[in-house]
């Protein structure tokens, strides 16, 4: 199971829109498409901006940085960015 949620994954990445601004991500499919492109990042030797002791797998690493805006979401093409 994915911990933390979608939906949390969804109020973070739309936490720093202003009222009545288009929200960044409107689905899981963004989420899904940055967390995977950050991930294939890790694989090619990128520098994981969190400290991950729980699981060292790419992906865990991707959302846990994802979950604490180490990195964020770009609206204009839904990637994930450093």
């Amino acid at each position: 199971m994915l911990h933390p949620s979608y939906t949390d994954l969804m109020n973070i990445a739309n936490s720093e829109v202003e009222q009545g601004e288009q929200p960044v991500v409107n689905s899981r499919y963004s989420i899904v498409l940055a967390t995977a492109k950050r991930a294939r990042q890790l694989i090619a030797g990128s520098q994981p901006l969190t400290e991950s002791e729980s699981c060292p797998k790419p992906l865990s690493i991707a959302i846990d940085e994802l979950s604490t805006s180490a990195i964020k979401i770009n609206a204009e093409d839904d990637e994930a960015e450093d």
